[in-house]
């Protein structure tokens, strides 16, 4: 079988450079970020304090540490701000230590990373297509023993964007601290799902000090050039750990002063929400409209996809839409997604529908009548 090229989510300037296209003139659907871009609030602020950058920031980031709890309802004194969530992916894991680590898959590949570079062994409970990807958490929680010594999850989860309840969540690390297990919740795309207090482990941080929650601003707010992330978890003697062992000043200045104009942006906020949760549901009610395709219930900013149709791959699919400018993920590169799937997030409502006609003539389906 011929080895085809494998772009991931951002890899616009690899596929400008094989497919000979703009990266300009590309409209990504595979990045997960915010169509709006960033707020227009924050970039006149922004604009008119560019010499925060002459001083360094609070090491501390008091003030920041308050907004962030704030908005997300809990104490400041839970909270650690990073150089993205993958700083602090990568602080959290290299001084746990784990022996051997549990990921519910398929799911983001830097999890497996740093755990190889930490020295660590790890396996994956992986969820099924035939089952929606819903967690089935009696079975899950009987895997909760032995070795395992640390539980990942992404929740919403990428790319099944699939969500976890957070009802089960707490059965789960209820069931984890029996065993002595630490648990680490990725809640990157948790903003985006329609109810987000139903889905969160927020609220749990305070209940269990074997739970850390991580989020950032890359995806919600279209900031990922920004590197601005932040940890939660009342296990004080682990956070004090984190903090010692971080470099300081990992967030710059402008990072700190941009994170508390993010997050007080109720304007931006809601028109995010509206918008996500109008073109989610459009997309999802059309997609299920092509028989090729089988696409499952989304609960993030994301869909995904799995191609029926015989002979026809992912990247198949990938290629035919990037001639057209269109930028799908391929997942073909995700550990134990078996069979041919394709993710791609849901932009300005133009493109999504440029997105959805080019995926009906691909599959030589007629578009119906509730595209528009």
């Amino acid at each position: 079988m011929k080895k085809h090229a494998q772009f991931h989510g951002s890899d616009l300037e690899e596929i400008e450079k094989v497919y000979q296209i703009p990266k300009e003139e590309i409209v990504c659907f595979g990045a997960n970020v915010n169509p709006l871009g960033l707020s227009e609030k924050v970039k006149s602020q922004l604009a008119k304090h560019l010499d925060i950058i002459t001083t360094y920031p609070d090491r501390n980031y008091s003030s920041l540490r308050q907004t962030i709890g704030t908005y997300c309802t809990i104490d400041s004194d839970y909270i650690v701000v990073g150089n993205g969530s993958t700083e602090l992916i990568s602080l959290f894991i290299q001084h746990r230590s784990p022996k051997h680590a549990l990921i519910l898959g398929p799911t983001y590949s830097e999890y497996e990373r740093e755990l190889t570079l930490c020295g660590g062994t790890f396996s994956y409970y992986n969820l099924m297509a035939e089952e929606d990807f819903q967690l089935n958490i009696q079975d899950f929680c009987q895997h909760l023993t032995g070795t395992v010594d640390l539980l990942i999850l992404c929740n919403p989860n990428n790319p099944t964007s699939s969500a976890i309840p957070t009802a089960d969540l707490e059965t789960i690390i209820r069931t984890c601290q029996k065993s002595d297990i630490f648990v680490m919740i990725d809640e990157t795309y948790v903003e985006f799902v329609p109810e987000i207090d139903k889905v969160s482990a927020v609220s749990l941080v305070p209940k269990y000090d074997n739970l850390m929650v991580l989020r950032g601003v890359s995806k919600f707010f279209a900031a990922p050039g920004l590197r601005l992330g932040y940890g939660m978890t009342s296990n004080q003697h682990f956070l004090s750990i984190l903090k010692e062992h971080q470099n300081p000043w990992s967030l710059n200045s402008v990072g700190a002063f941009a994170g508390e104009l993010f997050l007080q942006d109720t304007d931006y906020i809601q028109k995010t929400r509206k918008l996500i949760e109008t073109e989610r549901t459009r997309m999802y009610q059309y997609l299920q409209e092509i028989p090729q395709l089988h696409v499952f219930k989304p609960s993030a900013n994301f869909l995904l996809v799995q191609i029926l149709k015989d002979g026809i791959t992912s990247f198949d699919v990938f290629d035919a839409l990037i001639q057209q400018k269109l930028m799908v993920r391929d997942c073909s590169s995700f550990q134990s997604l078996n069979g041919e799937f394709i993710r791609f997030c849901i932009m300005n409502p133009e493109d999504n529908t440029k997105l959805l006609q080019a995926l009906c003539q691909f599959f030589k389906t007629v578009p119906s009548e509730n595209l528009n």
